[in-house]
């Protein structure tokens, strides 16, 4: 997603500076930011001169070293350890007025900013996947996020076409509190034997109008980032209802992430993606 993010500020005329664990994965986020908009001006989305400008926009940065920035935003993967390393890092390597805000989607942000010597400045900055594409913004504000950081990030969501909504600093914040608990029954039911993958996706698609279904939906996110989430909800709320399916858990321990790994609900070798038939383990009723 930090490409994503990168891409949109560009687009707006943002200098950005893409930075990643070494030089070949900065590398990679450049060319996969370069192909989508290339699809975009043989769509007619977008001007050639519009492509090369926001290139231009773009500076790749694989060290890590006095980043002479105004807002830093991380998009590392769900994991607290790696995201408080990350913030203790930035707090030393970006200017005092920086802000660092964190693109997690579920982790508390009064604990990144803990670790930092400015928590009034650091904030939430949750982007939808795939970012150029999806609107919504979620701003989350710790326990001492400024009022000020929080007015600057509403606006700069607004200015680069994004819809931002503030939530509290509570496990899940709105989107993956509500959408989490609904993926998780989605594979609980397939878990119970109570439906076939796609009957389930199906009946959300067609019944509930939902582009794509759960289980889809799911591999889509990554089912590693799924059980990521619902853990950070089961720990920080201490609600059974949050309980990760054994499905799920079991998916993950095989590495089967969903559609970056090639398998998960579904079959992603073909060139049509196909339900994965075979659930081993699968029992007719356990919740207890």
């Amino acid at each position: 997603m930090g490409g994503g993010i990168a891409q949109v500020l560009a687009q707006h005329g943002h200098e950005v500076l893409l930075n990643d664990v070494n030089e070949a994965r900065v590398r990679a986020g450049i060319d996969a930011i370069a192909k989508r908009l290339e699809r975009d001006v043989e769509r007619g989305r977008l001007s050639p001169e519009e492509r090369g400008r926001t290139l231009e926009h773009i500076d790749p940065r694989p060290h890590f070293q006095d980043l002479d920035v105004e807002l830093a935003i991380e998009a590392a993967t769900e994991n607290v350890e790696l995201k408080l390393e990350l913030f203790r890092r930035l707090d030393v390597n970006t200017p005092p007025e920086a802000i660092l805000a964190s693109n997690t989607s579920s982790i508390s942000i009064t604990t990144l900013a803990a670790v930092t010597g400015k928590p009034e400045r650091v904030i939430g900055m949750h982007f939808m996947n795939p970012v150029p594409v999806m609107k919504l913004v979620e701003v989350i504000r710790g326990i001492a996020t400024s009022d000020e950081t929080t007015r600057t990030i509403v606006d700069l969501a607004s200015a680069i076409g994004k819809t931002p909504v503030e939530s509290r600093d509570f496990p899940g914040f709105i989107a993956n509190r509500v959408l989490l608990p609904m993926i998780n029954e989605a594979i609980f039911a397939v878990y119970e034997g109570v439906a076939s993958i796609e009957a389930v996706d199906t009946v959300m698609k067609l019944g509930m109008n939902h582009p794509m279904g759960p289980l889809a939906l799911a591999d889509f996110i990554g089912l590693d980032t799924c059980l990521a989430i619902l853990d950070v909800l089961y720990d920080g709320l201490g609600d059974p209802k949050y309980r990760p399916c054994p499905l799920l858990k079991q998916y993950v321990a095989a590495g089967w992430y969903g559609k970056k790994t090639g398998r998960g609900f579904y079959d992603y070798t073909p060139a049509t993606p196909a339900p994965v038939r075979a659930s081993s383990g699968t029992p007719a009723s356990s919740r207890a």
